[in-house]
C-alpha cells in the first residue's frame, strides 16, 4: 500500500470509529429534535466521498494533489474529485451533522455509523445503467438505491423496526446529484453513445432520464426516505474540459451541452412538482430543487465578485488553454494560488466554490433553492 493510500485508509477508519462511538447509544436520543441529522448521498463525482476507491475503475481521485486542503485527511486524498470538501461535506456541516457520512463501500461503514447518513456516491456514475462504462466500473443511480435498501435493513436491526423509520423520515435528507454524466460520458460521448444518439432525439433520451430518475426517486420513498434535496444539472458547456474541447474564448461556454443540460432542468423542475403535489405525487416526501446551473453560471459570471481571478482554466490539470484534457494527478500542473480558480479540475468545482454553492443551498431563497431551502427543509 502507498503512503497515500495508508493516510487516506487511516483517516476512513478514525472518522469511522469516531461516528461509531457518538452513535453507540442507539436509543431515543437519536430522535430528539436537537440529535445531529443523517445525510443519505447519491450521485456522481461531485459528491463522491471515496466509494471508487474500493473499485476497480478508471474514475478515481485517490492520488495527489486531491484532497490538498481536505482538513480531516490532514491534506491526503480521499477519494474526493476536488482539492477540499464536496458540497455534501459542507451542506451536512452546516445543518449540524455530527460528521461526514461515509462511503458505503468502506469497511467501516456500518453499525453506529450509519446514524450520520452514507455516501453511496461514485464517480462516473448516472442515472442510466449504460452510463460511464468508459470508466469500466462505477456505482449508478440504481445500485446506489440497491445500496441503500441494504442500509435500511441495517437500520432496523440497530433501532428497531419503528425507531429506524421514524429516524429515516424525521432525521434523514436525501441528496441526489446526478445527471451530468448521462451528458459528458453517455450521450455526448461520440465513440459509445453513437448509436443512442441516432436512435434516440435529444428530447427523447431526456424523457427517458426523468423516467428512470422518477422511478429511483419512488424506491427512495418505499424505503421511508421523506425529505429531497436534488441538484439540477450545472452548465457543462462551461467546464473546463467543454471550453478546451471545443475551443472557445474566454467568456464563452459551449451551448449544445448547455441547452441539453437546460432542457433536463425544466423537466426535472416539473417532475420535483408533480412529486410534491397532492395529486399524484409521494405522500408525505418534501421535495427541494437546487438549482444549481443558475448558481454556477453565477460564479462563473461574477467570478471576480467573489475573490476568484478565473472561472475557465483548471486550477489541476493538463492540456490546451484551460488545462482542461488531462484529470487532475501527481503528474499534472497545479495553480499557485487554490482559491483564485473556481474549477479544481477539468470538471469538479473548487473547495472555494463548493462553499459558496452550499451556503446558498442552505440559506438561500427560491432563485436558487425551491420550495424552500435546506435549513427549512431538516427543520420539518
Amino acid at each position: 500500500m502507498s503512503p497515500a493510500a495508508a493516510a487516506m485508509a487511516l483517516a476512513v477508519m478514525f472518522a469511522a470509529a469516531a461516528v461509531v462511538a457518538r452513535g453507540a447509544d442507539t436509543g431515543d436520543d437519536v430522535l430528539d429534535g436537537d440529535a445531529p441529522g443523517a445525510s443519505f448521498i447519491f450521485g456522481d463525482s461531485l459528491v463522491d466521498a471515496g466509494n471508487n476507491n474500493y473499485l476497480s475503475t478508471l474514475s478515481k481521485a485517490d492520488m495527489a494533489p486531491n484532497g490538498i486542503d481536505f482538513a480531516a485527511s490532514g491534506g491526503s486524498p480521499t477519494g474526493r474529485f476536488t482539492n477540499g470538501r464536496t458540497i455534501a461535506d459542507i451542506i451536512g456541516e452546516m445543518l449540524g451533522q455530527a460528521d461526514y457520512s461515509p462511503p458505503y463501500l468502506a469497511p467501516n461503514t456500518t453499525g453506529g455509523a450509519l446514524l450520520n447518513g452514507v455516501n453511496y456516491a461514485s464517480g462516473g456514475a448516472g442515472i442510466l445503467n449504460g452510463t460511464g462504462r468508459v470508466f469500466v466500473n462505477r456505482v449508478g443511480m440504481d445500485i446506489q438505491v440497491d445500496y441503500f435498501n441494504a442500509t435500511r435493513r441495517q437500520l432496523d436491526d440497530l433501532l428497531g423496526a419503528d425507531r429506524a423509520r421514524r429516524f429515516v423520515r424525521k432525521k434523514a435528507i436525501f441528496s441526489i446529484t446526478v445527471g451530468s454524466n448521462d451528458f459528458l460520458n453517455n450521450y455526448l460521448m461520440p465513440v459509445l453513445s453513437a448509436g443512442t444518439r441516432v436512435a434516440e432525439s435529444p428530447e427523447g433520451f431526456i424523457n427517458d432520464l426523468i423516467l428512470h430518475l422518477r422511478q429511483q426517486l419512488t424506491r427512495l420513498h418505499a424505503l421511508d426516505a421523506r425529505k429531497f434535496v436534488v441538484a439540477n444539472v450545472g452548465p457543462l458547456g462551461c467546464i473546463p474540459y467543454q471550453k478546451t474541447l471545443n475551443r472557445v474564448a474566454e467568456g464563452e461556454c459551449v451551448k449544445l451541452p448547455n441547452t441539453l443540460a437546460a432542457t433536463y432542468n425544466g423537466k426535472l423542475r416539473d417532475l420535483l412538482i408533480e412529486l410534491n403535489s397532492g395529486d399524484g405525487g409521494l405522500p408525505g416526501a418534501r421535495f427541494c430543487l437546487a438549482n444549481v446551473y443558475d448558481l454556477v453560471m453565477e460564479l462563473i459570471a461574477n467570478h471576480g465578485k467573489y475573490g476568484f481571478k478565473t472561472a475557465s482554466v483548471a486550477c489541476c490539470g493538463n492540456g490546451g488553454r484551460y488545462a482542461g484534457i488531462v484529470p487532475c494527478g501527481p503528474t499534472s500542473s497545479m495553480c499557485d494560488d487554490r482559491e483564485a480558480h473556481v474549477f479544481w479540475d477539468p470538471y469538479h468545482p473548487s473547495e472555494k466554490a463548493n462553499v459558496l454553492l452550499a451556503k446558498y443551498i442552505v440559506d438561500g431563497d427560491s432563485k436558487y433553492v425551491s420550495p424552500m431551502n435546506l435549513r427549512k427543509l431538516f427543520a420539518l
